[in-house]
């Protein structure tokens, strides 16, 4: 069983293998709830789309979904909201993982909406997130980010004060995140950012200004810390000390 099961999730992930440590019951459970994800997606076709391979967990919602289009083994969490109302669309790549609770929402006005929402291949967003796409929003391949991320491509303009702030309309420039990013949880990346290819942002950072390519950024407002080491590192589990 372990056999067939690694074969089955070796079509979206080439690199699964299942720790020793994990027995049957454990293979089973996940194999239950993939499985279940996966007669989720294939609801998609009575909605005349071909699911690719798509594991959607309970509650997801794609609205305006003639304006989404995915890849191959999307994977999202429960109760995620997809909305593609837009001028250009909601586009998820290959192998795209939203975690649960999330909000991928181009716009929701008729009278003005959004550009467009672009998330690249190989992209996993943790839960509860928000993007949204007024000004546009893209996001390239090969990013890992934190639970609580928060994208804003649009500001308000607040410059009467004799008018509501509300009243006064909303400037839009797009935000820009470059491929191989390590972003941490409850980021916030705000109107006109444009974060360079392979940055770290440190958890809880406020992205008012662009970073350049393979920095370290942290803070509120978020700053350059230092640069990344230019040798790669093996990444290794920690093993517990024996008693």
């Amino acid at each position: 069983m372990r056999q067939l099961f690694t074969r089955l999730v070796r079509l979206r992930n080439p690199d699964f293998s299942i720790h020793p440590a994990v027995g049957l019951s454990g293979v089973a459970g996940f194999g239950w709830r993939t499985a279940r994800a996966l007669l989720r997606g294939q609801l998609l076709w009575l909605r005349g789309r071909n699911p690719h391979g798509a594991m959607l967990g309970r509650g997801v919602r794609f609205e305006y979904l003639n304006s989404i289009r995915f890849g191959q083994w999307l994977k999202v969490g429960e109760q995620v909201r997809f909305s593609g109302l837009s001028t250009g669309g909601l586009q998820l790549g290959n192998h795209v993982s939203i975690g649960a609770f999330s909000q991928v929402i181009v716009s929701t006005s008729l009278q003005a909406p959004g550009q467009y929402i672009f998330i690249g291949n190989r992209v996993g967003i943790g839960e509860f997130a928000y993007l949204g796409g007024g000004g546009g929003l893209r996001i390239d391949d090969d990013c890992i980010i934190g639970q609580y991320f928060s994208c804003h491509p649009e500001n308000h303009v607040h410059a009467d004060v004799q008018t509501a702030i509300r009243l006064q309309g909303t400037t839009q420039r797009g935000i820009h995140i470059g491929a191989g990013c390590w972003i941490g949880s409850k980021v916030t990346v705000l109107d006109g950012v444009s974060i360079g290819a392979g940055c770290v942002v440190a958890a809880g950072a406020v992205v008012t200004r662009s970073l350049p390519d393979n920095c370290v950024a942290a803070g509120v407002p978020a700053r350059v810390i230092s640069s990344r080491v230019a040798r790669p590192v093996r990444a290794a589990h920690l093993q517990p000390e024996p008693a």
